[in-house]
């Protein structure tokens, strides 16, 4: 196990180098430049002068290399927009995007393996044919276009939810009030995720219950829910956990649309700010912690695999 991380650990910092380096040179290479260099506010003279004093004027490797020489110590730079250290801006709207990212994930698991399971041990029947639609529409759906019709139908037709935010201006801040703006864009996120758990866990439980050792337990007399708890679902769980991987980091790039939408303070409208001022630091702060996010949500899904299944060794 301790090999497996630490080869695992040396192959995520060569994929960070490699992203930095691609990231750093499509972003710079760009038609452009800061939106602080094109202010109509400020002469060319003054422009020239603020462009060499960030940078800007030496060769991409000469950036590059001062770059990664402080992002190894933690430092992504300062902000040309908001002015502040990037890691700063991280820390203040990473927290929101976890619990958004979290909540949906949370829903989508919770929801999705019910239905999966229920599906497959009733296939064919009218709530598997309901569900199978149900599951359609949610990956066929776009995100942008859900969000706007809950924002229309349930805060201004209805005027159950708030349409945008975290709080409501002007009032206390209390849990109530937070998880009353999490409502909609949650459900939002969760909707993709939630509807492509469900064929893999009702795919995977399908195939389940047809193997050997379920017929055997039945045999025996056991109760059909003893079967399926206790047989069935932990095998069933192995392809979930493998699409879960995969959609985790999927809920963070889902979060720049949803994010947008909603007006949630996380680092999803983070990027979308960034990517409109063309500011850099911010860019590549963002791209760097996405890229360990995801490393670290593979790594975690496959110590799962050890978990649910002892014959998965890593080595």
């Amino acid at each position: 196990m301790t090999r497996y991380l630490l080869t695992r650990l040396l192959q995520g910092v060569i994929l960070l180098f490699i992203v930095s380096a691609v990231v750093f040179l499509i972003v710079h290479s760009t038609p452009g430049g800061p939106a602080i260099l094109n202010n109509p506010d400020v002469d060319p003279e003054t422009a020239k002068a603020i462009e060499r004093d960030l940078g800007l004027t030496d060769p991409i490797a000469v950036q590059y290399g001062r770059w990664l020489g402080r992002a190894v110590t933690g430092n992504f730079g300062r902000s040309y927009q908001h002015q502040f250290p990037v890691i700063r801006l991280i820390r203040t709207r990473m927290p929101n995007t976890l619990l958004l990212a979290g909540t949906a994930l949370l829903l989508a698991i919770v929801v999705a393996l019910p239905l999966g399971v229920i599906s497959a041990v009733r296939r064919y029947s009218i709530f598997d044919y309901l569900a199978t639609v149900g599951s359609f529409f949610g990956v066929s759906i776009p995100g942008f276009w859900l969000g706007i019709m809950f924002i229309i139908v349930f805060s201004v037709t209805l005027g159950w939810l708030p349409s945008a935010g975290m709080r409501t201006a002007g009032v206390a801040a209390s849990a109530t009030d937070l998880v009353r703006h999490l409502i909609m864009p949650a459900v939002v996120l969760s909707t993709f995720p939630l509807a492509q758990l469900m064929r893999y866990a009702r795919s995977s439980m399908v195939e389940v219950l047809s193997q050997d050792y379920v017929r055997t337990a039945r045999a025996k007399g056991l109760a059909p829910r003893r079967v399926i708890a206790a047989h069935a679902l932990r095998n069933a769980l192995i392809p979930v956990v493998t699409v879960l991987g995969v959609v985790t980091p999927r809920l963070l790039s889902g979060a720049v649309i949803t994010e947008t939408i909603f007006a949630w303070p996380g680092l999803g409208r983070l990027a979308v700010d960034a990517a409109i001022t063309r500011d850099y630091p911010v860019i590549m702060g963002l791209t760097m912690t996405t890229a360990v996010l995801v490393i670290i949500s593979n790594l975690v899904t496959d110590v799962a695999y050890v978990a649910l299944d002892p014959r998965i060794s890593l080595r």
